[in-house]
Parts: C-alpha cells; sequence; structure tokens
C-alpha cells in the first residue's frame, strides 16, 4: 500500500522540538559513543506540550528492550500482564510483540535508550522471552531507578541528558563486566533492518551456524523466534512509510515485501490492531515518535543516510 494521503496529525499536541514536514512530533535522538555501540543501540529524549486536561490515547511498538524514564505525565500501559499506571518513574520496557496500547494525560517528557540484541542477556543473563510486551521498574533488575532519574537536570539539554545516560551504561557495563553480544545475533539484527525478507534458513547459513542453533540464540536475544524478528521488522517498516517517517525512495520496495494488498492488510492488522488504513487516518503521535527513532537508526545502519543528516521526512 502505498501512502497517498498525509498521515492525520493531533493538533492539541505540539513539540518541544522537531517536527516532520506532515507536522508530526519527532524526538530528539542520536546514536550512542563508540564505546557504547555493542550494547546500546539508541538515545532519545522526546518532549511534548499538550493542555492539562487532555488525554491522549494511542501506542508504541518497539523491536527493542528499552530503559525509559517518564519525566513528566501520567501514563497507563496495557500490558500483557494487565494494566499498568505510573507517574515519573524509571522503567525497563521489554521488546513488544505487537502494538501496546498507551495512554497519556496533560503534557509528557520521556528520556531513555533502546538496547542492542543480545545486550540485555551480556549485561545481566535477563531472558527476552519473559518480558516481551511487559515492564517494570529498573530496582526489579537490580539496577538503581534512583540514580536514573536523578541524571536529568531540569536546566539540562537533551543532549546534557544523552550524556548522562551514556556515563549511566558506562558505570553499569563495567559494574557487570559485560561481553559483547553473540556475533549471529548482531547479524541477525542487522538483517532485519537491511534485509527482512530473508529466510531462516538462509540466515543461519550467512552466520555459519545450524538453524536450531540460531533459532536458540534468537529466541534468548530477541524474545521470540526469527521467522516473528523479520515479520515485525517488514511491518514496521511498513508503518514507518504509512506514518510518513520513512524514506520515500523505499516505498515500492516495503510494499512489494507483501504478497499482495490483502496479505498486508492481514499482517498490519494482526501486528497493529488496526488496517494500514485507519493507521493513516487516526493521529499516532507516540507511535510515530517509537517509529521515527527506529527508522533513523535503520538508514544510518544501512547507509541510505550519515549520522546528523536531516532525515528524508524533515
Amino acid at each position: 500500500m502505498n501512502r497517498t494521503s498525509r498521515p492525520a496529525v493531533d493538533p492539541s499536541i505540539a513539540s518541544g522540538g522537531a517536527a516532520t514536514r506532515d507536522g508530526q512530533p519527532i524526538s530528539y535522538s542520536r546514536a550512542p559513543a563508540s564505546d557504547l555501540a555493542p550494547w546500546v543501540a539508541r538515545l532519545y529524549v522526546t518532549v511534548v506540550d499538550a493542555p492539562a486536561d487532555y488525554c491522549l490515547s494511542c501506542g508504541i511498538f518497539s523491536d527493542a528492550a528499552m530503559l525509559r524514564i517518564q519525566l513528566r505525565g501520567d501514563w497507563t500501559a496495557e500490558t500483557a500482564d494487565g494494566r499498568r499506571e505510573m507517574g515519573r518513574a524509571a522503567l525497563y520496557f521489554g521488546p513488544q510483540t505487537r502494538r501496546m496500547p498507551i495512554t497519556v494525560k496533560g503534557s509528557f517528557t520521556s528520556v531513555g535508550l533502546s538496547f542492542r540484541a543480545g545486550a540485555c542477556h551480556a549485561l545481566g543473563g535477563l531472558k527476552l522471552d519473559s518480558t516481551c510486551d511487559r515492564l517494570t521498574s529498573l530496582d526489579g533488575l537490580g539496577m538503581s531507578g534512583e540514580e536514573w532519574m536523578g541524571l536529568f537536570r531540569e536546566d539540562g539539554s537533551p543532549e546534557d541528558w544523552c550524556t548522562a545516560m551514556e556515563e549511566a551504561m558506562r558505570r553499569l557495563i563495567a559494574r557487570t563486566g559485560a561481553a559483547e553480544p553473540d556475533p549471529a545475533t548482531v547479524a541477525v539484527e542487522v538483517a532485519a533492518f537491511a534485509n527482512p525478507e530473508i529466510t531462516v534458513a538462509r540466515l543461519a547459513q550467512q552466520c555459519g551456524t545450524e538453524q536450531r542453533k540460531l533459532e536458540r540464540l534468537v529466541r534468548r536475544d530477541f524474545g521470540m523466534p526469527p521467522k516473528q524478528v523479520l515479520r515485525r521488522a517488514r511491518a514496521l517498516d511498513m508503518a514507518s512509510h504509512l506514518r510518513g517517517v520513512a524514506d520515500h525512495e523505499e516505498a515500492e520496495a516495503l510494499a512489494l515485501r507483501y504478497y499482495d494488498q490483502s496479505h498486508l492488510i492481514r499482517e498490519f492488522t494482526a501486528l497493529f490492531g488496526m488496517s494500514p488504513r485507519q493507521f493513516v487516518d487516526s493521529p499516532q503521535p507516540l507511535m510515530t515518535l517509537s517509529l521515527e527513532t527506529r527508522q533513523v537508526r535503520r538508514l544510518e545502519l544501512i547507509a541510505r543516510i550519515a549520522p546528523g543528516d536531516i532525515k528524508p521526512w524533515q
């Protein structure tokens, strides 16, 4: 499906930072420092202003485990464990197998980072299949929520906050003595961005390992089978296109990943809970923020843009 109309925008909210050409808020985000790159995928700062009594109903869909520090706003998330309500909090979000419904009241500020595949296992032996579609406090993972909440001075800039998170991650890596993720895990992560049409058998061949061994490794480091990892990647790329936060020159290639329109609608609805048309016609500010941050990383990784370049949707 090629996007033929501009995605709907919620006029009640305003970005504290940049926006797309369509007027949708986007986060400040960047790649980590090179010494953290084996474990950290991306750092982000999101600041969105809204009326105090405004309630935003949306959702997020992240393919990575994340630390999310909510500095402002009253949040509700529909997780695999049921509804969770929170205000200011330092949280770990497991990767998502499908869209997670989220509501936020008033203005909100969220700061955080996404982990590379395999990083959570390397840092603490965390089994991702037990955290998919769930969230928990950092203290429940042996980390200090108080320490992370204290990183962000009110007068700090987004870059100040990203630098503070990098320093906290350096301390965590030194304390745990974390090894770098398995090279096969890294290869699967790259394939999900660069070529999610690849078969699992071919992927195992490229990794130089048996298919069953690769499937066990991917379950450990992604929380799901490799076939599902690739299916999710295709859907997230298409969702980015539909929300106007993808490289338009890739539109035809993204559409050709699906056999036909009915295949796209079926797959998209299964993962996002709505049809592609509904996804375009309904404001999706939180989802767009999440997709845009992922898509920047993808385009940088496959060398379609260089770090710091103006994005195709700006």
